[in-house]
């Protein structure tokens, strides 16, 4: 989970076959420096629980060292609901894609500083790791937490939430999985409903908006909204069993 403006596009081309479009992608460039403490952490820990990209499928349990269930976040900004939900959660496997340093490095120094061992960081493109690295039917849950709402009505089509990236992760569901989206910006959490209750493989856990999931921390930028009247809408369905 990350603050907004965290899940962001820019740089990877989309190979071939990806269903999704090309102009649309998990981040954007930004700017940022990353701290000693950061640099430290990444030098220590990244051999270990960063896994390099490559164009096939990732075996879970050899990345994990176990099996587990596992869930995929798709942009963690500096990692402090990420840290908090694995931490909560230690049966379950996060494999974690951002492509912003500074936020590797301060993922990595939480890992180090709270002993967690239920974590792995993909610092590529979540839509190539999507369609290269992750097996159809494997995955216990998907977060997408404040991705970049692209509040100008002329950008809104370089929003992450669209049909064909959701009817991707929901292939890679398995049955009873669910995909969790939280956005601070209602127009886009009105999008990310309506996109998600058109995909025939999935349902709506909720009559419309979910309540919060006791795993997702309030962050320090969504505390500060709530004190000033801003909402946050979680948005989960869940993987449908396959047709008899």
């Amino acid at each position: 989970m990350t603050e907004p403006d965290s899940s962001r596009d820019g740089g990877h081309q989309v190979p071939p076959g990806v269903a999704h479009p090309r102009a649309i992608r998990t981040f954007v460039r930004r700017a940022g420096r990353t701290t000693t403490g950061q640099a430290r952490a990444f030098e220590r820990l990244a051999p270990r629980f960063v896994l390099p990209y490559t164009a096939q499928p990732l075996d879970f349990a050899a990345a994990f060292g176990r099996t587990a269930p596992t869930v995929l976040e798709i942009g963690f900004g500096m990692g402090e609901a990420t840290a908090h939900i694995a931490a909560l959660m230690p049966g379950t496997n996060f494999l974690c894609c951002e492509v912003h340093e500074p936020g590797v490095g301060a993922l990595l120094k939480r890992i180090g500083e709270q002993g967690l061992e239920n974590i792995r960081i993909l610092q590529h493109d979540a839509v190539e790791v999507l369609a290269t690295m992750i097996p159809p039917a494997s995955l216990a849950g998907v977060h997408i937490f404040f991705p970049d709402p692209w509040h100008k009505l002329r950008h809104t089509k370089r929003r992450l939430v669209q049909p064909p990236l959701v009817a991707q992760l929901a292939s890679r569901l398995a049955p009873g999985g669910y995909l969790h989206c939280a956005t601070d910006w209602e127009p886009y959490a009105q999008q990310i409903l309506q996109v998600l209750s058109a995909e025939p493989q999935l349902a709506n856990s909720a009559p419309g908006f979910a309540p919060k999931p006791h795993y997702r921390p309030l962050t320090k930028f969504e505390n500060r909204g709530i004190k000033l009247g801003h909402g946050v809408w979680d948005v989960v369905f869940h993987k449908l069993p396959p047709h008899p």
